[in-house]
């Protein structure tokens, strides 16, 4: 059965009104803004295939027109999120600071998020309510603006967002390469709208996080996970595309210094499943809901029934691929079988997601495949015992190592 749905249960609106259900508080104004450089405005006025539920109206940035949403849709609260363009800075710098123009309605927020693009990968959003702070230096920022309402009517407007970025002591961020055992529930919701308004589809391939920290825009896998049976005799790797289950602000992952809510709980446990089985928190999610399973990841469909052959709920073992290093590559069609050597005759041990962001251990030579980047001999080794062909992989980040 699937797992019981965010809160509310209209999946764009309900995760992102969650996320970001507090206004943030005023930052320190910084440096007037200059078009390039490390003091910049960033550009709300274009709204694209990556942006959720808002619209330019020319005097700012708004939620977007509520006429076709039905009755009931139109008394919950509604969300609306925009993702900038990335901005090159100048010199390399591990914090950012914004000065945010906007108008947060009655009963409406606005939260502005930044990360930074560092190593290949980029880092974790981090809100810039008061300043985000990165583990490293970034040479690429990118910004999201999140706004929610409690009556579209009285939606929030933002104006303008203006930046500076520079250097500070760094704060320790998680570990690379964690990896932790959790139990998986089935999203399912075929119809419905992810937090960052993919459609799901019949036997879908992504993963929902309770926390929007590791929320990758539609249609990339900035943001992937390796989720495996306890066995290891089945694999997937998958972007994550939505918040949940229960919480929302719930970075299990990241240490007590780094996560956004119940620090004093053990990295790596969710806090529903403090919650289930030890009663924390009352035995409630962060919303009042008593938890009713231990779930820390949700699975679309595809990925429950085909990556990982599934039939139940289950404890599975999740990588967040994002905190790890190395050379990266982009699955370019998927679902892509993952074998067990560099063959089409050798097993098939899981499911590559199109988007998914794989970590590319070393290369092999193999059965010439035809894919559609290339016809190549050239297979990757993702982790012992997962080879990939590279015909199915772009946009690879350093260099690949023969094995």
């Amino acid at each position: 059965m699937p797992h019981p749905r965010r809160t509310p249960p209209a999946a764009v609106a309900g995760a992102l009104a969650a996320v970001l259900a507090v206004s943030p508080a005023p930052a320190a104004p910084p440096a007037e803004p200059t078009a390039t450089g490390n003091t910049w405005s960033a550009d709300i006025t274009v709204v694209d295939a990556d942006d959720v539920g808002v619209r330019w109206t020319g005097a700012g940035l708004r939620l977007a027109d509520t006429a076709g949403r039905s009755a009931a849709q139109r008394r919950q609260t509604a969300g609306g999120m925009l993702v900038t363009a990335p901005h090159p800075l100048a010199t390399p710098a591990n914090r950012v600071r914004a000065d945010v123009d906007a108008t947060p309605g009655t009963g409406g927020a606005v939260e502005v998020a930044a990360r930074g693009w560092r190593s290949g990968a980029w880092t974790e959003w981090r809100s810039v309510s008061a300043e985000a702070v990165f583990d490293q230096p970034v040479t690429r920022v990118q910004i999201r603006v999140a706004l929610t309402a409690e009556r579209p009517s009285a939606a929030p407007t933002v104006r303008a967002v203006r930046l500076v970025a520079d250097s500070v002591a760094a704060v320790t961020a998680a570990t690379p390469g964690l990896t932790y055992r959790v139990y998986a529930t089935r999203e399912g919701l075929v119809g419905g709208t992810t937090a960052n308004g993919h459609v799901i589809v019949s036997r879908d391939h992504f993963v929902a996080l309770p926390s929007a920290r590791g929320l990758a825009p539609k249609n990339t896998g900035d943001y992937t996970v390796r989720v495996c049976t306890t066995t290891r005799s089945r694999c997937e790797y998958a972007p994550v595309w939505d918040i949940g289950p229960w919480n929302t602000r719930d970075d299990y992952w990241n240490p007590s210094g780094v996560r956004e809510m119940w620090k004093d709980l053990p990295q790596g446990r969710p806090e529903a499943q403090a919650a289930y089985q030890s009663g924390y928190n009352g035995g409630r999610d962060q919303f009042g809901r008593v938890v009713a399973s231990p779930a820390g990841i949700d699975l679309a469909d595809g990925t429950f029934w085909d990556g990982l052959l599934l039939t139940d709920n289950a404890w599975v073992d999740v990588a967040y691929l994002w905190t790890g290093t190395g050379t990266r590559g982009r699955i370019g069609s998927g679902p892509l079988n993952i074998r067990s050597g560099p063959s089409t005759s050798n097993p098939v041990v899981g499911l590559a997601a199109t988007y998914a962001s794989v970590p590319i251990e070393c290369s092999v030579t193999g059965q010439s495949v035809s894919g559609p980047y290339r016809t190549t001999s050239q297979w990757n080794r993702l982790a012992s015992g997962h080879f990939v062909s590279h015909a199915y992989v772009s946009g690879v980040t350093g260099t690949i190592a023969a094995c």
